[in-house]
Parts: C-alpha cells; sequence; structure tokens
C-alpha cells in the first residue's frame, strides 16, 4: 500500500486494547463500540525518505469510567446535619452564659496546636482503623485502615478526600472492574462515609463553638479512671473532662454507641501540619465519584506526521445526578495514547460542565515516547497505527483552586509551625 501527494489509502485499523466485557453501550461505565477506521496520512514530505509510507490511524478505544463509589464502611456515625448547636434559640431570649468548666475546655481547645483522634468503626462486621490529626477549620490529615488494606485521608475546604490502591478500591469502594480510575489518586469521599465529615464534627474551633452553650451540670459518666461530662449536640457527643484542665476525652456518635474516637495531643504538630499542606497540595485534578458521564465519539486533532504533539478530544454528558449540574461540576478527561500495544504517553484535560451538562474535553500528549515513535514511523516504510484510551471521570477540585484552598489553611496555621 502506498500513496502520494494526490491521495491516500487507509491502513487498516489495529485491534482494540483489552479485552473488555460486554455492557451496555451508552450507559456510564460501559465501553464504547470502536468507531470506523480514520485513514491515515502521508508520513513524510515529498522529496524525503518517508514519501509513499502511510501513517494508519486505527479507531480509538473509550472506556467510560465515572462509577459511583459508594464505599461500604459502615452505617452508623456522624451522618447528622443539623446546626451547629441543636434548636435555634427564640427572639428576645438572653444568650446562655458559658459554663466554667466549658469555658476552660474551650480556651484549651482554641489554644491547642491540632488534635489527634483514633477511632474503629465497622464494615460488614470488619473493623476499620481511623486516625485523624485535625486542626482548627476542619484541615486534616490521617490514615483509613480496613485489613490488609490502607488509604490515606486528607480533609480541606469542608470535604474529605481519599486516596488508595485499586484493592481498597476493588475490595471496599464496589470498584471492581474501574479500581484503576481511583487508584492511587486523591478522590472525594461520599458524603455518608462514617465518621470523615471533618469540620463538623472534629475540628477543635467547631467544637469549642458547640460547648459555648453546654448546660452548666450535664450528666457524667467515667472514662476510664476519669469523671466527664457528656455534652450531647446533633452530630456527636463530646466528653470532657469534669476536673481542670477540662481536656477533650472522646467523641461518639450521637446516636449508638459507635464509632468512638479517643482524643489526643499531637506529637509533632510541625511535621502534621506539613503532612496536611502537601496532601492539599497535590488535589488538583481529585476525582469525584458523585459525577458521571456519557463519552461521545474520542477523535484526534493534528496528529498524523506531527512529531511534536497529539491532542484528542471526548465530547461529554453528565447524566448523574439528574437535572442541572451541581454548582461547580467539573469534568477530567484522562487519556493514554498507545501503540504496539506500550503507552507513548498520557494528559489530563478538564472543564467546567455547563448548564446544559454537555462540554468537549481535550487534553494534548507531549511526550518524549510520541516523539520518538512518530519519528522512528516516519522513516520506516508501512503502516503504523496507533490508538487512544480515554476516561472521562467528575472532578472534585480544579488546579485553580487548590491555592485557594493552601491560603485557607495558612491563614489557620497553628502557632510554632513554619
Amino acid at each position: 500500500m502506498s500513496s502520494n501527494q494526490e491521495g491516500t489509502s487507509p491502513a487498516p485499523p489495529s485491534p482494540p486494547v483489552g479485552n473488555l466485557p460486554p455492557e451496555t453501550p451508552g450507559l456510564p461505565g460501559a465501553p464504547v463500540p470502536p468507531e470506523a477506521p480514520v485513514p491515515g496520512g502521508v508520513a513524510g514530505a515529498p522529496g524525503k525518505k518517508a514519501l509513499g509510507r502511510v501513517l494508519g490511524v486505527p479507531s480509538p478505544v473509550l472506556i467510560a469510567g465515572a462509577a459511583v463509589v459508594a464505599i461500604a464502611l459502615g452505617a452508623a456515625a456522624f451522618m447528622l446535619t443539623g446546626g451547629d448547636s441543636g434548636k435555634k434559640r427564640r427572639g428576645g431570649a438572653k444568650p446562655q452564659a458559658t459554663a466554667p468548666w466549658a469555658s476552660a475546655a474551650r480556651q484549651r481547645l482554641l489554644a491547642a496546636t491540632g488534635v489527634r483522634y483514633d477511632g474503629t468503626v465497622r464494615s460488614d462486621g470488619k473493623p476499620v482503623r481511623l486516625t485523624l490529626t485535625v486542626f482548627a477549620g476542619g484541615a486534616a490529615s490521617g490514615t483509613l485502615t480496613a485489613g490488609p488494606e490502607h488509604a490515606d485521608v486528607v480533609a480541606a475546604g469542608g470535604d474529605t478526600y481519599i486516596r488508595a490502591a485499586a484493592s481498597f478500591w476493588k475490595t471496599y469502594g464496589g470498584e471492581a472492574e474501574h479500581a484503576a480510575d481511583y487508584a492511587g489518586r486523591w478522590t472525594k469521599a461520599p458524603a455518608n462515609l462514617p465518621g470523615l465529615d471533618v469540620r463538623a464534627v472534629f475540628a477543635p474551633d467547631t467544637i469549642a463553638k458547640r460547648l459555648a452553650s453546654a448546660p452548666d451540670k450535664p450528666s457524667t459518666e467515667n472514662v476510664g479512671n476519669v469523671r466527664a461530662y457528656r455534652v450531647k449536640t446533633p452530630r456527636a457527643d463530646y466528653l470532657v473532662g469534669a476536673d481542670a484542665p477540662n481536656p477533650l476525652l472522646k467523641v461518639q456518635a450521637a446516636a449508638g454507641d459507635e464509632p468512638v474516637f479517643t482524643v489526643g495531643a499531637v506529637p509533632d504538630a510541625k511535621k502534621a501540619f506539613a503532612e496536611v499542606r502537601g496532601r492539599v497540595a497535590a488535589l488538583a485534578g481529585a476525582a469525584d465519584p458523585a459525577l458521571r458521564f456519557r463519552p461521545g465519539k474520542l477523535s484526534f486533532v493534528n496528529c498524523d506526521q506531527n512529531t511534536e504533539a497529539c491532542t484528542v478530544s471526548v465530547p461529554a454528558t453528565l447524566v448523574r445526578p439528574d437535572g442541572a449540574p451541581p454548582q461547580g461540576a467539573r469534568a477530567t478527561l484522562r487519556v493514554t495514547i498507545l501503540a504496539e500495544h506500550r503507552a507513548l504517553g498520557s494528559c489530563t484535560g478538564s472543564g467546567a460542565v455547563p448548564s446544559n451538562g454537555s462540554l468537549v474535553l481535550r487534553c494534548t500528549v507531549a511526550s518524549k515516547g510520541w516523539r520518538s515513535w512518530m519519528r522512528s514511523a516516519l522513516d520506516d516504510p508501512g503502516a503504523h497505527a496507533y490508538e487512544a484510551q480515554a476516561r472521562v471521570l467528575g472532578e472534585a477540585v480544579s488546579s485553580s483552586r487548590v491555592p485557594q484552598l493552601l491560603a485557607q489553611l495558612d491563614r489557620r496555621r497553628p502557632t510554632g509551625t513554619p
């Protein structure tokens, strides 16, 4: 097969990469059927060594991978949605004076560089341990351990994110087929994930605010050998030492006996703050599994014979949640270009979802692998096929939002940390 300046013959398409299970076309999570082959182009300019050689472009393989993640970590926990202090006061009522013990506990919390929590919830009878170091404003970092599985946790801007291996998502995330979409990537935790409503439940300044309206003599009980007051709020119960210096001892679910988190001081505030700041800085492009998209036909833009880069374009339509897109909804395109069963390079692109729920996402691969392969293909007579795999996912954090999150974090930087 050959071509010249007057015309080009199409090269035969290469087979799709990977074995895809038969699924209903068009549904989120289902592979899009291969499109018709795209004609190849002339791999070289007239008069050069590559004249008459054809670079074949096969149909792309597009995999939709925005399935909803539902992490099964137990139903009990901090899943309440009330106000900061329960019932609203009637107009004209005098504010309640803060009890002396509560005032001392408040000052202790507000002066702390941070608070460390350690607790266990259960998933299908299996213990899941959560450790968190929480700073004022609700910024936090920690770990989630479920059996042999481990996940990193970070909270910022009122939301919580998890980063874990594919095995975690397969076992605990309901993502047996699409675990790779979230593996090793910061992903927004579902709103009902127990124990992870960090700012509303665990932030020391939030707890201090709630203690301002604590009764003079709440019910008492023993926490170990320490007499403690139980302060009940719509979101959680707080057990505070009844005697000076009135430390916060435990945080417990408002309903039921679990989960219970013990409270301790932060041993190294400098290290803990550096950890949470580093994790927040890495949140750009974090996935949002609550958003699901139906991808359209993948197309290549300015790729044939381009020894510098290749651009991939994919239209996408929001299919969940139904109705108008949530405020701030975004989508991320993740692309890998392959040839001869090896990856040449990857890229990502993202964009805000407009009111009609449809957008076109693009990203450009300008990797050393692409440039090297294209130059080699142009110098080698015959057909050379390349293809792309792409996924469209919900995006929780744009790159432009990360500096805002870091600025919020730095404004509440604990005293004594750099």
